[in-house]
């Protein structure tokens, strides 16, 4: 199996930002039998055999890779070079001055057209793998825009939408819109398994993409913004549908 293509979007002497293609790993972990996009980053800058302080023990497990991504989802993920740039970019998120813009396909018209989701999220009790909102869950915002409606020959409908996630909780914007009724096409986790069974047939993964993200740079201080193009995979289902508008329904 060929290696996977890491498109650099941005790069300088203390960071870069890649387009991780989906259905890469980003972290290590004892389960994980494939290369991961940290086996890269090590292979690339060697990461591991800096001579690092003790307290650079987080940048070093991490191997300078400062948030992630799920495995299916692709597009912009940050990857420090060096300790200080690490941990100055994981305050960012800290303080929330990171911002994420995703894309995703959902079924169904979701309407408004623009609208907020204020729901907290915690791990399922009855199923370890997944997370839900629950009321005594971490605190958890996400803001959309729709971008177009579709529909396909089968006369079901579905939604383009930005997604602007304020907090980062695991799996938060798919949570989210199964919460709001309209589940991420191709979601094996959140759209119901003969939902994305069906989806499967026509969209390869789950339709997730981190379109763009902003932050401070850890030394200039000023603001970077780093857009990923929509990959070929997804182009290509939404190629399949054609634009229509929620008047379609009535």
């Amino acid at each position: 199996m060929d290696s996977p293509v890491y498109a650099v979007l941005y790069e300088d002497d203390h960071l870069l930002v890649i387009n991780k293609p989906s259905g890469i790993i980003v972290n290590r972990a004892d389960t994980v039998t494939t290369e991961t996009v940290q086996d890269w980053i090590e292979n690339k800058f060697r990461i591991k055999n800096l001579e690092l302080r003790i307290t650079d023990d987080d940048f070093r497990a991490r191997s300078g890779i400062v948030h992630r991504i799920d495995k299916e989802t692709s597009g912009c993920l940050i990857i420090a070079k060096d300790p200080e740039s690490f941990y100055a970019l994981q305050a960012a998120f800290k303080a929330r001055t990171v911002k994420k813009t995703y894309i995703a396909l959902v079924h169904g018209f979701l309407v408004p057209e623009s609208g907020e989701i204020n729901a907290p999220i915690a791990r399922l009790p009855w199923n370890r793998e997944r997370f839900g909102v629950v009321a005594a869950g971490k605190e958890a915002h996400t803001a959309y825009s729709v971008l177009d409606y579709y529909t396909d020959d089968q006369r079901e409908y579905y939604t383009l939408v930005k997604l602007f996630p304020t907090t980062g909780r695991t799996h938060q914007l798919r949570v989210h819109l199964k919460y709001l009724g309209f589940p991420i096409c191709g979601d094996y986790l959140y759209a119901g398994r003969k939902q994305q069974r069906k989806d499967r047939l026509w969209c390869p993964r789950v339709f997730l993409h981190a379109a763009e993200i902003s932050f401070p740079h850890p030394k200039r201080k000023e603001t970077i913004t780093v857009t990923a193009p929509v990959t070929l995979d997804l182009q290509k289902v939404l190629a399949q549908l054609k634009k229509t508008q929620p008047e379609a329904l009535t």
